[in-house]
Order: C-alpha cells, then sequence, then structure tokens
C-alpha cells in the first residue's frame, strides 16, 4: 500500500520533471489535491500542457515509460474531448493520471486546477448530465434485467440491476446538484432513498430474490423520473408497472 508521503514524493518528482521537460510548457494539479481534500486513498492528477508543434502522443510515450520505472504495472487509456487521459496502476496501487493536453486546449474543467506553470485557456464548468439520457438507460436496464430474470440467467440480472441502481444515483445526484459521475457524491444524498435502495438490492442471486430487487428498483426509479420530468414520468407508468409484474420465482 502507498503512503501519503511516497505519494507526495512522486508528484514532485513529476512535476519536476515537467518543469524540465521541453515539450510541456504548463500543468496543473486537479483532483482532490486542488481541492484541499486529499486523504489517504487520493490519487494523483497532473494536466500536462504539450507544446504547440510536438505530437502529445509522443510525449505520453516518453512518459509512459517513466512511470513504468517508477514502478507502474499497467495503464487504462481514456480520449475525452480529444484529450489523452493515461491512468496508470502502481504495483503500491497508487493511481496516476496523466493527461496530455494540445496547448491551445489546456483549460480547467472542473472546480479544482491549480496551475504550477503555464499559460491555461479560459476556465470551463462541467456539462450537466443528460437526464434524458440516464432516463433511458434506466429503463433499457430494467427491460434486460426482466428478461434476464425471466430466461432464469441470474448474473446477467445481477449485471442489469447494479447499472439500473447506477441510473437512479446518478439522476439523484443531479436533482440535487451534486456531482453524479462515478458516485462521487451519492454518499451525500439524503437517508430515505439511499435506505430504499439498500433495501432493493438483491439479497441473493436467484429468480425470487431478483424480482423483488426489481420491483423496488422500479419503484425508486419511477420516482426519480418524477422528480425530472413529470410529463415524461406519466408516460412511463404503464410500461413501468409493466416491467414490474414480473412473477416471482
Amino acid at each position: 500500500m502507498f503512503t501519503p508521503t511516497g505519494r507526495a514524493r512522486l508528484r514532485e518528482e513529476l512535476i519536476a520533471a515537467a518543469r524540465c521537460d521541453d515539450d510541456v510548457v504548463g500543468a496543473a494539479l486537479v483532483g482532490s489535491a486542488a481541492t484541499g481534500r486529499e486523504d489517504a486513498w487520493s490519487d494523483i492528477d497532473l494536466v500536462l500542457q504539450i507544446a504547440r508543434d510536438v505530437d502529445p502522443d509522443t510525449v505520453a510515450a516518453r512518459w509512459t515509460e517513466r512511470l513504468y520505472e517508477r514502478g507502474a504495472v499497467d495503464h487504462l487509456d481514456v480520449i475525452a474531448g480529444g484529450v489523452l487521459y493515461r491512468v496508470f496502476l502502481l504495483a503500491s496501487t497508487l493511481q496516476v493520471d496523466l493527461s496530455f493536453w494540445p496547448e491551445d486546449t489546456f483549460r480547467g474543467t472542473e472546480p479544482g486546477f491549480e496551475l504550477l506553470f503555464g499559460t491555461p485557456q479560459p476556465a470551463t464548468t462541467p456539462k450537466d448530465p443528460d437526464t434524458g439520457h440516464l432516463i433511458g438507460m434506466g429503463w433499457l436496464h430494467a427491460l434486460h434485467a426482466r428478461s434476464a430474470i425471466a430466461r432464469s440467467r441470474p448474473w446477467q440480472a445481477v449485471m442489469m440491476l447494479d447499472q439500473l441502481r447506477d441510473q437512479v444515483l446518478a439522476l439523484a445526484c443531479a436533482r440535487h446538484g451534486l456531482n453524479p459521475h462515478h458516485g462521487r457524491e451519492a454518499d451525500r444524498l439524503a437517508e430515505p432513498l439511499l435506505d430504499a435502495l439498500g433495501k432493493a438490492r438483491a439479497g441473493a442471486v436467484n429468480g425470487a430474490e431478483l424480482a423483488r430487487s426489481h420491483r423496488a428498483l422500479l419503484e425508486v426509479f419511477a420516482d426519480e423520473v418524477t422528480g425530472h420530468d413529470p410529463t415524461l414520468a406519466s408516460r412511463l407508468a404503464a410500461p413501468l408497472r409493466e416491467l414490474a409484474a414480473l412473477p416471482e420465482h
């Protein structure tokens, strides 16, 4: 397990390396370290601004070698808005997130953005979640959960019910002005909702219990849809009742 001291040491090493890299013209910290919320479980989030005439992928390849020399065992790439986010897992279980931004796009995109050096573009705010999409994914997962239970595919049903619960949590966070991404602020939701979701979790992987979980989750989902869009909730009421009518096994 990594320690806060070791994490801080590695972060300072990476910042120093960024300052010495001719292809890196700016850098910033994001995440908990930039907002004063760092704790023993926090990772390292470093944003790099890549010089205009340099290929970010070339810089990423060089930095990847550096991270493997410092104990990385694997990495995962996420591309968002034309930016490469490379997420490293170190042997110590420390997560290191490096993002490689073309010079003209380097900017803050979340509340925490601690500029270390360089010239960022004006900051932007995160887009509000598309609640219509969340609702649509909710009833879609409910449909697949029903068919999985009916077909005696319990583990597929477990996955679909988990996905349905995730949509409910994201909808609830969005409705209350909380961060809906990756459950980051889900624990700040009201206790009655969290209690209902807890009771809706299946206690066993069998048809009867999965069907009960399905019905309970649909009730919470219907309430969330009503909170966002009463008109849509009215249109969905009949099919949601039909989905909830799945007989117990």
